[in-house]
């Protein structure tokens, strides 16, 4: 019989032998797995409709045939029971914006920047707009100085400006009475996201009666942006609740206007913004056991989906925008500086850093798409002029190759390329102006 058990040195030689596998054996589960690959069919159709165009220097790509089945999706989950309002910020390019407009048959764009305001006001005149954040009251005022006394674009009939409480409210009565100018106000509601607006249905009675007692101003509507009811985890009741404590409140404000307006309220002309890209398919038009309050919904990055848009209410919308850069070294090692030494170890440990691609530009707000198993190195750093991606040995990119990445937003990432590159499936066949920040 073995006399293992009664023997304590042994024991402990066990156990350390022991511990020491247990150790081997978590460290080999833990060491990441070989996740490279080559580009799928579709992007290197991509990567060749950019070779042919020249465009060599990152690039935003947008995917015309997916930006068009995202906006089939749209119109079809809305399905005529509310108007649909374009958000501007997600799509900051003339050309992108009128082809929603086309495929929609919406005139409607929420603006969030003064200088974009002045440019949709030119060069889209027959629009309806509605700021999407309260502007400082300089600012709107700057609209007014910019803006042509002849211009066919009409801002006492087609601009709303926000307004999210009385301070405001004041700032902008008197930007009226200055100008002599006639200005339609939304107010702003805090439904729950908690990022400013008003809280309560007697303040938002208190305000209408202002916007009534001032002939240069009148009361256009409301906006309740409801971004956290996607998040909503379930402990807390998850979405459903969320939005019906949303909309409740909503509720509430609309029955303050009634009570206000009496005999002059008609929702049919108010403006009742709701909605936003990753909860509109959650709107019907009967809504916890009676009519919606809303009438207009706003979707802008659903059309285009970054990756902060991948959630469960848009499984059936496709990414159609990538930023596309070429590669500019393609080095079969990685090397860090002062660990030059250490690069084997790296790489055994990791096989997903055995390669080095550096690119043209870097840094952008997104993540890498294709090939597959590209990742940056947080010991190298991150960098906007050459940004080091590193890959396994199965990631066979070359100098002039492409790298693709999928942005994470659409609202500021699609400012940094210049003109949108629009691929048709095999070619670029257009380019798309992007708004100037600046203008």
């Amino acid at each position: 019989m073995s006399d293992a058990p009664s023997n304590p040195s042994r024991r402990r030689l066990l156990w350390a032998g022991g511990g020491l596998g247990a150790l081997i054996a978590g460290g080999a589960l833990l060491r990441p797995g070989d996740h490279g690959g080559a580009h799928t069919p579709y992007f290197l159709a991509l990567q060749a409709a950019l070779a042919e165009a020249g465009l060599y220097r990152p690039t935003l790509v947008i995917d015309k045939a997916r930006l068009d089945s995202n906006i089939g999706k749209l119109t079809q989950h809305i399905n005529g029971n509310f108007d649909y309002r374009i958000v501007g910020k997600s799509l900051p390019s003339l050309p992108l914006i009128n082809t929603v407009r086309a495929q929609t048959g919406t005139d409607r764009v929420m603006v969030f920047h003064q200088p974009f305001l002045n440019l949709l006001a030119r060069d889209m005149p027959d629009a309806k707009l509605l700021l999407g954040k309260p502007m400082p009251v300089k600012m709107a005022q700057r609209f007014y100085e910019f803006h042509p006394a002849d211009s066919a674009f009409q801002p006492d009939r087609q601009l709303q400006w926000l307004i999210e409480g009385p301070e405001r409210l004041l700032e902008y009565r008197q930007l009226a009475q200055a100008l002599q100018q006639p200005m339609r106000i939304n107010l702003e509601l805090d439904v729950g996201l908690h990022r400013g607006g008003f809280t309560g249905a007697r303040d938002v009675a208190k305000a209408i009666e202002v916007l009534q007692a001032d002939p240069l101003l009148s009361f256009s509507g409301f906006m309740g942006y409801e971004a956290h009811v996607s998040k909503m985890p379930g402990i807390v009741g998850g979405p459903p609740k969320a939005l019906e404590a949303a909309m409740g409140f909503y509720r509430d404000c609309v029955a303050a206007a009634q009570d206000v307006l009496k005999d002059a309220f008609d929702p049919a002309t108010l403006t009742l913004n709701a909605g936003g890209s990753s909860t509109y398919q959650m709107y019907q038009p009967q809504m916890f056991g009676g009519p919606a309050p809303c009438n207009e919904l706003a979707t802008g990055s659903a059309l285009v989906m970054p990756t902060d848009f991948d959630v469960p209410s848009l499984n059936d919308h496709v990414p159609a925008a990538f930023i596309a850069t070429p590669v500019i070294k393609a080095l079969d090692k990685t090397q860090i500086p002062g660990l030059e030494s250490a690069a084997g170890l790296l790489s055994a440990w990791d096989p997903n850093t055995a390669r080095t691609f550096f690119t043209y530009g870097g840094y952008w707000k997104s993540r890498p798409e294709s090939p597959a198993g590209l990742q940056t190195n947080s010991l190298f750093g991150r960098s906007t002029n050459q940004e080091m991606l590193n890959g396994s040995e199965n990631v066979q990119l070359k100098r002039d190759d492409f790298v693709f990445l999928r942005p994470s937003q659409s609202e500021f990432v699609f400012l940094q390329f210049g003109d949108i590159a629009v691929f048709d499936g095999k070619h670029i066949s257009e380019v798309w102006p992007v708004f100037q920040q600046g203008a």
